[in-house]
């Protein structure tokens, strides 16, 4: 599966590198299909995860530290060189799991999802 770029105006802003903006607006209720998404080298710190779905997601040597992921769907995700430190996962995912994706890209699998 290839990664996306969605038309979707949320995930342009975060495209944009808008993480304020997006979380401003997700918190008004704006909503958007993420799944999918291509996320590489993009700096998402700050970035409210919460009940997203971010499965199948591409984030190549994103910046995704200190996010709390605990309630998003990441069964699919690649985090490959993506820098994490500080983030809170899903207890589902084990650490195992994690270290693959990092080191190796391969997609994450999420039982609950």
């Amino acid at each position: 599966m290839k990664p996306r770029i969605s038309p979707d105006p949320m995930y342009q802003l975060l495209r944009d590198e808008n993480v304020d903006e997006f979380n401003k607006l997700k918190a008004q209720g704006k909503s958007c299909d993420l799944s999918g998404c291509d996320f590489r080298g993009l700096d998402l710190r700050n970035l409210d995860v919460k009940g997203l779905d971010l499965s199948n997601a591409y984030f190549r040597g994103s910046d995704l530290r200190s996010l709390d992921f605990r309630g998003s769907k990441l069964n699919g995700a690649s985090l490959a060189d993506a820098k994490i430190s500080g983030c809170f996962f899903p207890a589902d995912i084990s650490a195992q799991e994690l270290l693959l994706s990092l080191e190796q890209g391969t997609r994450i699998r999420q039982p609950s999802c």
